[in-house]
């Protein structure tokens, strides 16, 4: 019993001077909390696995896309922005990558960023031809316009926002308002939602702009229509994203690459965190379930995150070894 009782201190000895050394391995750890919700989860998430699971001392900064980006390039701070956008600096990451100061990891989402024209499933579900946005066009009476039931409405993005003038120019190349579709600026985000949520309230039919993860896709059942042609970036930079482009084409919004990108310093710290973090995803339909919780329970990206580690595990515990997902239960 002696030796038993010896061969059980001895390891549980071993186990915490292994998890002090992971933890002195993995060490002080920065991550970039960006300024929008599905990015602020993800960090959180990443934070309460890398402080439970590998014993990182995780601090939490705000960060956003371009400024992130140039602290990390030229100073390597934060250590990682777990949700990055990188069409955004495509060329410049690439640089930072192939010098060897940056590291482009997992695809967070595993299925993209996701920007399109969508109708609501219920609308689909009854009208299964629609497939495409010219067949929605071709049914005007689905979509009334939300000040004129006469009328059918294509809503497009909040004024200022990229998204408003790519909207614009494919309403004109498509001859929407030649089809009886009227281009309907609901003035906000909020006023965006708001006409989502009103929508399938009196189940009515919306046609229009939105993206995926969100908290409206997340509350929301909506289908994104195809343009039925492919994205043609040069036809995107040239025209479709400029305003008020003097020959609009049909073209395809791009799927955004979004990945998470650390610093060379933190894959050289963090040991076995590094292989968590060139393994976990997650898919834009369970990221916007979370963000839709959110927005009902009026929590934090941090109860976001919590919320999401309880309902979800297993999805994350995939993303690591056994003995770290107990961790990080038992921290929960």
């Amino acid at each position: 019993m002696k030796k038993l009782f010896a061969s059980t201190i001895l390891a549980a000895g071993l186990y915490a001077a292994a998890g002090s050394a992971q933890a002195a391995e993995c060490g002080d750890v920065s991550i970039a909390e960006m300024n929008w919700a599905s990015a602020g989860v993800a960090a959180y998430v990443d934070k309460i696995i890398l402080e439970s699971g590998y014993g990182c001392a995780v601090t939490v900064v705000t960060g956003d896309t371009m400024p992130t980006f140039a602290s990390m390039n030229e100073k390597g701070q934060p250590d990682m922005a777990p949700e990055f956008w990188v069409n955004a600096v495509r060329t410049a990451l690439d640089e930072a990558i192939a010098e060897g100061r940056l590291i482009q990891a997992a695809p967070l989402l595993s299925d993209g960023g996701v920007e399109g024209w969508w109708i609501p499933k219920f609308i689909a579900d009854a009208n299964p031809d629609i497939k495409t946005v010219e067949d929605a066009l071709a049914r005007p009476e689905l979509f009334p316009a939300p000040e004129d039931a006469t009328k059918a409405a294509v809503t497009n993005c909040p004024s200022g926002w990229n998204c408003q003038v790519s909207t614009a120019n494919l309403y004109r190349a498509l001859g929407a308002k030649e089809k009886g579709f009227e281009l309907v600026d609901t003035g906000s985000a909020a006023g965006l939602d708001g006409s989502i949520a009103n929508a399938f309230e009196n189940k009515k039919g919306w046609l229009g702009y939105y993206w995926a993860p969100t908290a409206i896709l997340g509350k929301y059942e909506m289908v994104k229509l195809s343009f039925g042609v492919e994205h043609d970036k040069a036809t995107w930079d040239a025209c479709t994203a400029v305003p008020d482009c003097a020959d609009p084409k049909v073209n395809a919004y791009p799927v955004s690459d979004v990945y998470t990108v650390v610093t060379k310093g933190f894959a050289e710290k963090a040991g076995v965190a590094m292989d968590y973090v060139q393994t976990r995803k997650w898919d834009n339909a369970t990221v916007g379930k979370v963000l839709a919780w959110m927005e009902e329970n009026q929590g934090t990206n941090e109860d976001g995150a919590k919320h999401f580690l309880e309902t979800y595990p297993d999805m994350w515990t995939t993303w690591v070894a056994p003995e770290v997902a107990e961790k990080v239960k038992a921290a929960l």
